[in-house]
């Protein structure tokens, strides 16, 4: 039983996670696998590097000790997840500086900002490996997470190793091995909403060339908030999924690792409350609903299914390891919207869409503990998206966004029905390939590092898009119709890195690194409904003076940035202090915006607005004044601002670049204090913080989310066998908005989610 107990030893390495630091490797090494007792393992030295080379398949890229690269990393271990709840990834937001994932909508909306970076919609600014396996579509990041090993967020343009959309960085994250752990762990938790999650995984490790791994988990809630047109939750949700995992190692330079998962989640949604009419607003939604209600008519909700399946071969020389991580990931998912949001028939969207993807890679890297190492490495994908994306327009909105668009002098349409279609049909492959190169020359104490990536990507667009609109105008009969036609773009990028580091000893060390960051461009799929009204509106000879040009349209650039940092990694040499520190500069050329086209119009794009830079620092801290007690700090912040942008009409040169907060701040105090009894061994009192803001919501800056801040405490009651603890969040009822946005004319906002308590067990066997 200690054996099966030992998970704690399978960390790599052993981390303080909520302050991002990872401990120094100068003392002890302790193997996996050994007869240290389960509490050995959970109150390990906090100076002690855990090296578990048969299972160093979990990261084909980096080192094994991440913190002695020139770069800000935040990793978590199994003891910091739990310590920090994080269930899933958006809940590690603020607990690294200058990393912020919003809680709003829906799961769809998995919306990454590092660093003054980010987009709400299409390409994402930070890249997701699971097990080595690349997420390739951003919708997929937000998930529980169950059975994980460890996180490590690494900020900062990681584009030479990992390639397009990690121009904000990249985070890995690793599932528990049968090799490291045997036995049975099962979860089960309650909280606030009625929300309930459970969760079981068995681990066999059969001898010592073969282990699987079997989990599932399931998880409800009922929602916080409620919509006042029929009076429903309108935020619940329900998911589940599995894993499936099989090891094997021939005991001497081949390993094999396949994982099998997939996910189902159903949601409600989506919680956007009527925030009052723009300047340009009428007053029919006024006279409907009330400002700070949710209130909207027709259904909403997210509906996606996930599989995938990642192999990840490894063979091991003295001279060389050389690792293949082959993947395919299918993605199906449903989103329908009220997207009016207000009670009155206005439109609706469904999109509906299926992926498949497919990825490889190959790396080869050295093991030479000489002056001089390498990395190299080829990366290919495929990618295939069919969708479609219907909106409906209903009585409002025909009235209001169609028959008032006519100039007064013309006649009044009359529609044969209260109901008009425009049907959007999308055929979007896409494919890309990469070859990589790293070298390390190692001078004394310093280290001098340099990369490069050639990454190629394609991008193709078939459309088919229609109207059934039936309308007599004047004379003219205006019947449905019909456009199709494709659209093709190329994406060719060099992305170099150079890092400089010096390492007076094998605890601390200074860097400087100069860094390429690109995110691809792409195709505004939700801008078609925009592009048939037009053609509607030219029909009956109304021509808006927008350039409605397909290509113009629905195109959008790739965004390229030059990353600038300083940093350092500090510890002190009895494992109690240690901390990191970086300052940045960022120029972001052709910046991706998500915004909204002006006037009573139906659809978000993404554009590319001009230029931006950011700046700013990043502090991160663990101290362990005594036995049992540690304070982890964290704090960052960033100026993120235009200094390049002019939509037409109006130059926002100097304006902060909204959605992305200058402030986030964390800290937290945990103390375990030992009984030594034999149903209850320890009980750890943990108390945390954690705040973020200013929020800017606009371009022109009018909107925003001041500074807010948020409170947390637990109480774990735990045993080797078991563990009990009761927890609450937003302790003091902190009010805030996670999002808002316009539409037609009228604003919407989402709220923070409340304070919330609960319980949760956990057991090992």
């Amino acid at each position: 039983m200690k054996r099966l107990l030992a998970i704690p030893l399978a960390l790599l390495p052993l981390c303080a996670a909520a302050a991002g630091l990872c401990t120094p490797a100068d003392k002890s090494h302790i193997s996996v696998g050994g007869k240290g007792t389960p509490a050995e393992g959970l109150h390990a030295p906090v100076d002690t590097m855990i090296t578990v080379e048969h299972i160093q398949i979990t990261a084909v890229k980096q080192s094994a000790v991440l913190r002695n690269q020139p770069a800000a990393i935040s990793l978590f271990n199994s003891a910091d997840i739990e310590r920090e709840r994080i269930t899933a990834l958006k809940e590690a937001s603020l607990t690294v500086p200058n990393f912020f994932i919003p809680d709003y909508g829906s799961r769809m909306t998995s919306s990454v900002y590092v660093r003054g970076l980010g987009a709400r919609i299409d390409q994402p600014v930070i890249g997701m490996n699971i097990d080595n396996l690349p997420v390739m579509n951003k919708d997929a990041y937000d998930f529980d997470l169950n059975d994980v090993e460890r996180i490590e967020i690494l900020r900062g343009p990681q584009s030479t190793l990992y390639g397009r959309n990690t121009m904000g960085g990249v985070i890995n994250i690793y599932t528990i091995s049968p090799f490291t752990f045997n036995g049975i762990r099962i979860g089960a938790e309650y909280a606030s909403a009625n929300s309930m999650k459970f969760r079981a995984s068995v681990y066999n490790k059969i001898g010592e060339r073969f282990g699987t791994a079997v989990a599932a988990y399931y998880s409800r809630s009922d929602g916080f908030y409620r919509n006042m047109f029929d009076n429903s939750l309108c935020d619940g949700e329900r998911q589940g999924g599995g894993r499936f995992r099989l090891q094997w190692r021939n005991m001497r330079n081949i390993s094999l690792d396949n994982t099998f998962s997939f996910s189902i989640t159903r949601q409600d949604g989506y919680p956007y409350a009527y925030a009052g009419r723009s300047n340009d607003g009428d007053d029919v939604v006024d006279d409907v609903v009330s400002v700070g209600e949710i209130s909207y008519d027709d259904p909403c909700g997210y509906d996606r299914t996930t599989l995938g399946n990642g192999l990840t071969f490894r063979y091991d020389t003295p001279a060389f390891s050389l690792a293949s991580v082959t993947g395919y990931q299918y993605l199906d998912d449903k989103m329908t919207l009220d997207q009016d949001f207000t009670p009155l028939p206005y439109f609706t969207l469904v999109q509906d869409r299926t992926e498949h993807a497919v990825t490889e890679e190959i790396v080869m890297r050295s093991k030479s503990k000489g002056r001089y190492s390498w990395l190299c490495g080829a990366f290919g994908f495929y990618r295939h998206t069919d969708m479609n994306a219907p909106v409906r327009f209903r009585k409002t909105g025909i009235e209001e966004l169609i028959i008032n668009n006519i100039p007064e002098y013309m006649p009044r349409p009359v529609f044969t029905s209260d109901e008009l279609l425009f049907d959007s049909r999308f055929d979007m492959p896409s494919y890309g390939a990469a070859v990589y190169h790293e070298s390390d020359v190692r001078l004394g104490k310093f280290d001098i590092a340099a990369g490069i990536r050639f990454d190629f990507e394609q991008a193709h667009l078939r459309y088919d898009c229609s109207s059934d609109a039936d309308a007599q105008f004047g004379q003219t009969h205006i019947v449905p119709f019909a456009k199709k036609g494709s659209l093709r773009k190329s994406f060719f990028e060099i992305l170099p890195k150079l890092t400089v580091t010096f390492r007076p000893d094998a605890r601390n060390s200074v860097y400087a690194s100069a860094s390429k960051g690109y995110k691809a461009g792409g195709f505004n799929t939700q801008m078609f409904s925009e592009v048939i009204q037009s053609m509607l509106m030219a029909e009956m000879g109304v021509y808006w003076t927008r350039d409605f040009d397909i290509d113009k349209v629905v195109s959008y650039k790739p965004e390229y940035s030059w990353n600038f940092e300083i940093g350092s990694h500090l510890s002190s040499a009895d494992g109690r202090f240690a901390a990191d520190l970086a300052l940045f500069y960022i120029d972001c050329r052709d910046r991706q915006l998500t915004v909204f086209p002006e006037g009573q119009t139906t659809g978000r794009m993404m554009t590319n607005a001009g230029k931006s830079r950011s700046f700013g620092g990043e502090m991160s801290a663990r101290i362990s004044p005594f036995e049992n007690f540690d304070v982890y700090l964290s704090y960052g912040y960033t100026n993120a601002s235009f200094t390049e942008f002019r939509n037409g009409k109006n130059d926002y040169a100097g304006k902060t670049v909204p959605y992305a907060p200058q402030h986030t701040a964390s800290a937290r105090i945990s103390y375990g204090l030992a009984i030594n009894s034999t149903w209850l061994e320890r009980i750890t009192f943990s108390a945390g913080y954690k705040g973020t803001g200013r929020i800017y919501w606009d371009e022109e800056n009018t909107l925003s989310q001041p500074y807010y801040s948020l409170l947390d405490c637990s109480v774990k009651f735990s045993q080797k066998h078991y563990a009990v603890e009761i927890w609450g969040r937003n302790l003091t009822g902190t009010k805030y908005d996670v999002f808002h946005f316009e539409s037609i004319s009228h604003r919407f906002l989402q709220r923070g989610k409340p304070r919330m308590f609960g319980i949760t067990l956990s057991i090992i066997l």
